[in-house]
């Protein structure tokens, strides 16, 4: 067992034995032109050795482990008392020894620094960076000793344990290693990004230096010097003024000291060193294979390393293997849902596509790059996108006006679709008998495939599911008369748009003429489970008992109570036409309704609190006639007009094909979804099969596989475990990244901008898509479990999917972060006549949950008012 390592001795594999930090910087050492001062590591067998055989830290490490991360009063709490207990403890008479020992080789009488390096820290998933201590300066090796201990400690500053369980990351399997390092007593200092942390570039290296030692910097004190260097050319450099810097002194520790005034705002290195230093980035990013984040300090001209580690926070690339450019569009933002995928979701909805999709940081991609080589077909598609997504079209339109980062092909040769979005449908009369047939025919579909799987297992399954989603599927989601109608319904609706603000001055008169249309699966759904809350209001006990509920298995109980039966019924009968809908939906590894009904029960209990009996049909009745006031009005209105008959006639038309065939838009969505969800159910069957041949550890693994990796597992009855793992830390780490709306091979994330001068003082831009005007509460809210709603509530989020169409019943407005005019949120405010705002940036951080805001439907915008 040794309790001391020299950096000789180590490398980047003994993460386990001397922590993150310290494997690093023993990686580091070993590569050629990489200067790092001289040290050594305390390892993990030290930290166990010192902590062992104190119940009272296994105790408490079990009541932090069952913490949620925004319990910030027990967190303090505990992690300060584990902290105490570990500075309190004996060191071990032969750990004492190991590191007074390894000290006297590295020099006794020279300062080191102290380092804290988790095993759970500077990781490809996960930084961990600046959670545990770090002490400059120390002298004498009694000092070394406690700065140690106290490095043992801070495992449990409130800020790693906050980091551990939002990471999802387990607090007892944790331990620390401690770096002693020869001190660097710099003339400069500073960090070294081998991308751009704003942009996520990979070609750009991002250098901030500054006076003194880097704590200063690394911690905030001061401000730096910046430079960007691309392609061994410095593209641009801030000098910053620097008032004050870090030094040692001499007894130990540091001390801050001002700068005097002529040298505040001296550079602190020339444009040799920038370079020089940036090329040495590059030296280390190449060993590393992966974008680093780079710790320097300089005592003259010399470059030293303290410190490397991966750059967590960027957004992955797909891959490609062409040597050419290419840009991506984000499905998510689309498809309304933005978090990451599992493989098995992923390759699912890969194999439904029809678009060259890729799949980066668990999300998917659309590569646009064939179209975008042709000028005219690329600004059609920034010019399509934006009409639905503005920050999306804007963009892209960034990219394209480079002009040189996708090398232009004649039209001919691109590979790209004839048009922006494919071929444009041929025209298709009015006719409500059209949409029957196609839902008829998805029905009819779905009905044929649940019996030719029923009976399915092994291989023939698997093939049937690829057969079926390749043919079937795709068939009935794509059918070409599908396609016209959607298409149908959104041109007559910008029809009535632009013209009825030509002729009246209407802005998106449209959108009062589309409520309650018929045939919307969404906002029926809606209204069904108003329904449900009326057979169960009438029934106390029943009620009382649902809100006491705690896992998925209430249904049975609901027969002890007065009621149940009847309760039961309409929970079931709901969940029998809308059960294979959940958050994610697109996701097929998701938890359905069915799979999880108390996910349902809070809505419900809202709903049977906050409406009366009938509501539902109410709802559709109102809406319905507000829609026909609105037609008649506007259509009196136009006969007033010069040549008024003409143009009430083709208003007419136009309302008519809107409201025959707008129901429509969410239907194909819900035919797959209720497709993947048969799919699931026989594919975790045949997991179960696969547990029991010991091919797998449990069913949900097969989710962490891609489908085709699924077919082979099922083949051969063997799995490869280590990676179902990595994919599960991969996903864990995926979580916390966020999607790029556009992304390019540099690994450039663009998010794009509303460039608008309309707007009040203060007021966040987005996209109109529901008109009107509302003031109201602003309901911050990320899980729709948690959803906690007042009648009059405005809903703020993220994105919303189909499944959070029961909440819409309740309330007044709704502000969403990504969406456009024809995604799930738009759709239904506007069925339900609810003013509403997508697209708007930041929302959920930039408006605090409880404040009053006004949503601003017609104009696009929303306004924070006051606290409320």
């Amino acid at each position: 067992m040794a309790y001391v390592l020299g950096f000789d001795e180590i490398d980047r594999t003994m993460v386990a034995i001397v922590g993150g930090k310290g494997a690093n910087l023993g990686e580091l050492s070993r590569i050629d032109g990489a200067e790092v001062p001289d040290g050594f590591c305390v390892t993990t067998d030290a930290f166990d050795r010192t902590v062992a055989g104190e119940p009272a830290l296994d105790a408490r490490l079990d009541e932090v482990s069952r913490l949620e991360p925004g319990d910030r009063a027990s967190i303090s709490r505990l992690s300060a008392q584990l902290r105490r207990m570990i500075e309190e403890l004996v060191v071990p008479d032969a750990v004492v020894e190991a590191i007074l020992a390894a000290h006297t080789r590295l020099g006794a009488e020279d300062a080191c620094a102290v380092r804290s390096s988790a095993t759970a820290e500077d990781l490809p998933g996960a930084s961990f960076a600046g959670q545990q201590d770090t002490f400059l300066n120390v002298v004498g090796s009694v000092a070394i000793v406690e700065h140690v201990r106290r490095c043992w400690g801070s495992l449990f500053t409130e800020r790693a344990v906050t980091y551990r369980l939002r990471n999802g990351f387990d607090q007892k399997k944790i331990r620390m290693g401690v770096v002693v390092q020869r001190m660097v007593f710099a003339r400069a200092a500073g960090i070294l990004m081998t991308a751009d942390p704003l942009t996520g570039d990979r070609t750009v290296v991002s250098i901030d230096a500054g006076f003194g030692l880097g704590e200063a910097l690394v911690s905030g004190l001061v401000n730096a010097d910046v430079y960007r260097v691309r392609d061994d050319h410095i593209t641009d450099k801030t000098i910053a003024t620097k008032k004050i810097r870090v030094e040692p002194v001499p007894a130990g520790g540091t001390q801050v000291r001002e700068i005097a005034g002529e040298h505040r705002n001296e550079p602190v290195l020339s444009d040799e060193q920038v370079l020089r230093l940036a090329r040495l980035g590059r030296h280390i990013e190449a060993h590393f294979g992966s974008p680093q984040d780079i710790e320097w300090c300089s005592d003259g001209n010399v470059f030293r390393v303290v410190q490397s580690r991966p750059i967590t926070s960027l957004f992955p690339i797909p891959a490609a293997d062409d040597g050419e450019n290419h840009v991506y569009v984000s499905v998510g933002h689309q498809q309304m849902m933005t978090d990451a995928m599992k493989p098995l979701g992923l390759s699912v909805w890969q194999l439904t596509s029809n678009a060259p999709m890729r799949d980066a940081g668990g999300r998917l991609f659309v590569d646009v790059t064939a179209m975008v080589s042709v000028p005219a077909k690329g600004a059609a598609l920034a010019a399509g996108l934006g009409k639905s997504d503005p920050l999306m079209g804007d963009a892209l339109r960034t990219v394209l006006e480079r002009g040189d980062f996708v090398r232009p092909v004649p039209e001919e040769d691109s590979g790209a679709p004839a048009a922006p979005f494919g071929t444009a449908p041929a025209p298709i009369e009015t006719d409500p008998d059209i949409v029957t047939a196609l839902i008829a025919q998805s029905e009819a579909s779905l009905a044929a495939m649940k019996r030719d799987i029923a009976d399915l297992s092994g291989s023939p399954l698997l093939d049937f599911i690829w057969t079926d989603i390749q043919q079937e599927l795709r068939r009935v989601l794509f059918a070409p008369q599908g396609l016209q109608v959607i298409m149908a319904a959104m041109e007559a609706t910008e029809w009535l748009n632009d013209r009825l603000r030509e002729w009246l001055g209407e802005k998106n008169a449209a959108d009062a003429l589309t409520q309650s249309v018929p045939g919307n699966v969404t906002s029926e759904m809606g209204l069904a489970l108003l329904d449900v809350a009326d057979v169960i209001r009438p029934h106390p006990e029943v009620v009382a008992y649902l809100e006491r509920i705690e896992g998925d298995d209430f249904l049975d109980g609901l027969a002890d109570h007065p009621g149940g039966d009847d309760a039961r019924a309409a929970i079931e009968g709901f969940l029998g036409k809308y059960g294979m809908r959940c958050t994610g939906e697109i996701d097929i590894t998701r938890p359905r309704w069915s799979e999880s009904p108390a996910t349902l029960v809070p809505t419900i209990l809202g709903n049977i609190k906050n409406f009366g009996p009938g509501e539902g049909r109410r709802r559709f009745e109102d809406g319905l006639r507000e829609a026909e006031q609105s037609e008649q009005q506007i259509l009196r209105r136009l006969r007033a007009l010069p040549e008024g008959e003409q143009k009430a006639a083709e208003t007419a038309r136009m309302i008519e094909r809107v409201r025959t065939f707008s129901g429509y838009r969410e239907y194909p969505k819900y035919g797959m979804v209720s497709r993947y969800f048969v799919y699931k159910q026989a594919l975790l069957r045949e997991a179960e099969r696969l547990v029991r041949a010991g091919a797998l550890d449990e069913s949900g693994d097969i989710f962490f596989l891609r489908f085709d990796e699924l077919q082979e597992v099922v083949r051969t009855q063997l799995a490869d475990r280590g990676l179902v793992d990595e994919r599960q830390d991969a996903f864990r780490s995926y979580r916390s990244l966020t999607a790029p709306r556009v992304l390019t091979s540099d690994g450039e994330a663009l998010a794009g901008a509303y460039r608008r001068e309309d707007l009040p003082a203060g007021a966040l831009p987005g996209l109109a898509v529901s008109a009107g005007t509302i003031e109201g509460r602003a309901r911050v809210i990320a899980d729709i479990a948690q959803a906690d709603l007042a009648s009059g509530d405005i809903l703020v989020t993220a994105y919303t999917d189909p499944s959070w169409t029961p909440l819409f019943v309740g309330i007044a407005g709704l502000v969403t972060e990504v969406g456009g005019l024809m995604t799930h949120g738009a759709v239904i405010a506007r069925e339900y006549g609810l003013p509403a705002v997508v697209g708007v940036e930041h929302a959920t951080e930039l408006i605090r949950d409880g404040q009053r805001i006004r949503v601003n439907g017609t104009d696009g915008y929303v306004e924070i008012l006051a606290e409320w």
